[in-house]
């Protein structure tokens, strides 16, 4: 199965955010949505509040005319938002006295915040999870199921 050219330019950009220490869930332009829509800020008037599911009256105006940020809807922007978030530790939607991490951009933090994100773009597109690794481990009768072929050098 193809992979669908936004799932894949959202992996890039994410995957490139989180090795040279761009993805800040507390930045609205280093965030997982304002790393998809190329580090610009305006997606944040989708919503009146970061990291709600509720659209602003500009988010629902852009909703119900059909546009497409980076090839996805403000919903789905929110939706990948909240996740983030939420993987991240962050009780959402974000408020000064909110819970949130001790360290917002350590490791493993963003880590947990990326692999949530992952997924649900994947099944947005109606994709298996590219992070999924499970099937590695999957036995019959004691014998692995896949294999993996190593090159030595």
């Amino acid at each position: 199965m193809k992979t669908p050219k936004r799932l894949e330019q959202a992996l890039i950009k994410l995957y490139n955010a989180y090795h040279n220490n761009r993805l800040n869930p507390e930045d609205c332009t280093a965030c997982a949505v304002g790393n998809i829509l190329d580090n610009y800020d305006s997606w944040k008037h989708l919503s009146d509040q970061h990291g709600s599911l509720k659209l602003s009256y500009v988010g629902r105006v852009h909703q119900n005319l059909g546009r497409k940020f980076n090839g996805y809807s403000p919903l789905e922007l929110l939706q990948i938002e909240k996740v983030f978030l939420d993987a991240c530790g962050f009780k959402t939607p974000l408020c000064h006295y909110n819970q949130k991490p001790k360290d917002t951009t350590s490791n493993d933090v963003l880590f947990n915040g990326l692999s949530a994100v992952v997924e649900v773009l994947c099944q947005l597109d109606d994709m298996e999870n590219v992070m999924d690794y499970s099937k590695l481990f999957e036995q019959e009768n004691g014998v692995p199921i896949y294999h993996i072929d190593t090159f030595l050098a």
